[in-house]
Formats: C-alpha cells, sequence, structure tokens
C-alpha cells in the first residue's frame, strides 16, 4: 500500500499509547479516530487537531463503519489497540470486522485458545493481526541473539530480572486484576517470556518458586538453557534506591555469567514496529502465541519449594 495510512486508536487516554501516536506519525501516517472511556485525552492536540473522539466503543465502531463504506483516502486502514489486555480481542475483532490490519499492544489475548478464534478471522478478513515485540527490535538484544546463534555444546545459564516499581494504585487498577490482566506474569511478564522463548527456543519444564500480587519467580528448562527468573513490581527488590519521579525500572539478562543490562535503548521502539508492520513484516499471531501459552502454563503452574536454582534474590532472602 503506497501513500499516507489512516489510523485509529483505542485506549487513547492511556500509558502506552503516546508511543503509539509517535510511532503514527513518525511513520509518516495520520490518526483520524480515537476511543476512551477517559476523556483526559489533551495529548490528541500534540499530533493532530482534526482526530475524532469518541468515549463509547459502540460509536466509534460506528463511525469506523461508516469511513469502510466511503472513499479508499477516507477509511481505516489499521487499528493500533492499546486498551486493557482483557479487552485487546474485541478490539482486534472491532478492526478486523471493519476492514483493517490490527497492531495490538502485548499480550493479543490472555488466554492462548483465544488465539485460534483470531487466526480464522484472518482467514476470512484477508486483514492481518500484528503484534508489539519491541524487545526482538532491540539493539542489545538482537546482538545478543546473533552471538547465541553460535554453535555450542552446552546449555546456556540464564538469569532474568525485571523489576518496576508500582505504588498502591497499581493493585487497584485493571493490572492488578488476574482476570482483566493476566496478572503480573502476564501484564509485565509477556514479553520477557517472549524474550527467552526468541533467544533460546521453547520450553521443555516450568516451575514457579513464589507467587503473591506483586512478585512471581521461577525456573524454566529451554531447549538452549536453563532460565532463573524474577518478574516484580515491588521498589524494595531494585538494585539502587528509588524515589518517585527517577529511575524506578530494572531490566537485566545474564547469560553463561555476562549481563546485558537493557534499562535503556527503549526509545523509538514502538516506531521501529510500525515500520516493520507497514513493510510487510510486522508479528503476528504465530509470533505471539508460544509466551500466551508459556505465560498460561506459568499462572497455572503450582508453587514448588524453593530449589537451589532459585533466582539470587529469592536464595538470598531465604538467608
Amino acid at each position: 500500500m503506497n501513500g499516507i495510512r489512516n489510523f485509529a486508536l483505542t485506549g487513547v487516554a492511556g500509558f502506552v499509547a503516546p508511543r503509539h501516536l509517535q510511532a503514527i506519525r513518525d511513520t509518516g501516517n495520520r490518526l483520524v479516530a480515537a476511543v476512551d472511556p477517559h476523556d483526559n485525552v489533551g495529548v490528541l492536540d500534540k499530533y493532530s487537531f482534526d482526530v475524532r473522539f469518541f468515549t463509547e466503543i459502540e460509536r466509534f465502531d460506528r463511525h469506523l463503519e461508516k469511513l469502510r463504506r466511503g472513499p479508499d483516502a477516507t477509511r481505516v486502514h489499521y487499528v493500533s489497540i492499546c486498551s486493557p489486555n482483557y479487552l485487546h480481542d474485541a478490539h482486534i475483532r472491532l478492526a478486523l470486522r471493519v476492514g483493517a490490519h490490527a497492531i495490538c499492544e502485548k499480550p493479543l489475548v490472555i488466554n492462548p485458545w483465544n488465539l485460534d478464534a483470531l487466526e480464522e478471522l484472518e482467514q476470512e478478513t484477508g486483514c492481518r493481526v500484528n503484534t508489539v515485540l519491541q524487545l526482538r527490535l532491540h539493539p542489545d538484544l538482537m546482538a545478543l541473539r546473533d552471538r547465541l546463534r553460535q554453535p555450542t555444546l552446552s546449555r546456556h545459564d540464564v538469569c532474568l530480572t525485571y523489576i518496576t516499581a508500582r505504588g498502591p494504585w497499581y493493585d487497584v487498577s485493571w493490572k492488578g486484576s488476574d482476570e482483566r490482566s493476566g496478572g503480573i506474569v502476564t501484564n509485565i511478564g509477556i514479553h520477557f517470556f517472549d524474550l527467552l522463548l526468541w533467544l533460546f527456543g521453547p520450553a521443555t519444564a516450568c516451575e514457579v518458586h513464589i507467587r503473591d500480587k506483586r512478585r512471581i519467580a521461577g525456573f524454566l528448562a529451554l531447549e538452549r538453557a536453563d532460565v532463573r527468573w524474577l518478574l516484580s513490581a515491588e521498589y524494595a527488590d531494585l538494585p539502587f534506591s528509588a524515589e518517585p519521579g527517577t529511575r524506578t525500572t530494572f531490566r537485566s539478562i545474564t547469560v553463561d555469567g555476562h549481563e546485558v543490562e537493557f534499562s535503556e535503548g527503549f526509545n523509538n521502539l514502538h516506531t521501529r514496529v510500525y515500520e516493520e508492520v507497514l513493510a510487510g513484516r510486522g508479528f503476528g499471531i504465530a509470533d505471539s502465541r508460544p509466551a500466551i501459552e508459556l505465560s498460561h502454563r506459568i499462572r497455572e503452574t503450582l508453587v514448588s519449594p524453593v530449589a537451589s536454582y532459585a533466582h539470587p534474590i529469592i536464595s538470598t532472602q531465604r538467608l
């Protein structure tokens, strides 16, 4: 498709929407419609003064259908989905129904069996479902994957840590609801599990050593690696002193004793994702399925006694 593409966006008042708004503009396209039940959306004026905004999904749906029946120059070609996780499935269906491709934040769905129906809808509509797996486009992690492709007879020893401090609001919001977000393992962990599978192959064994509303840790045996992992929203787990408004996130992966600290380098990754989608190389349902299946498996795995291969933070706290 040549020329400027028209975008619509769901969840425009949310945390991640500005990254999509920036990506739409950076790729030379335009946002024509947006929806969110919350009306604190002055951010739209940073990008355009002629975006139709709705607080009701039904009116948004009707508007997109009206545009679909008009000339190609005004119809919506892509719908970017930034709404809460439990609404992704419905909003992807909306996009396909109005003849638009979907670009959906992760996870595409919370439960893996919902992917089957989306694949059928892709076939029926001829439209594609894309997802945002931006870590696969992080320069340091792409370099790491290239190094790991070198032949080796030994398994890799991996330790993955993701700590992102959150206040009490997190527990009250939809993100703190297992039903609406998939819990911490899916809401903040999904792209890290995708990263592990992308780097080291499918999972053959899974253990969970601790699980509560704000922390989960365990062990994965992957095709080419043994992985100790921890996800946490507790500021006390950060390896530095956290103060509100300053650095509050720590991302680290250690492979065979060598650390790749990738807390930085996230600027413009959503734009890179959009560039790949628009070039026909976006990450689709098949790309997202393994991590969604694994996160569901982890959510269903019973907590077992902490073993000798527990994550170092957990091991230290046991002393």
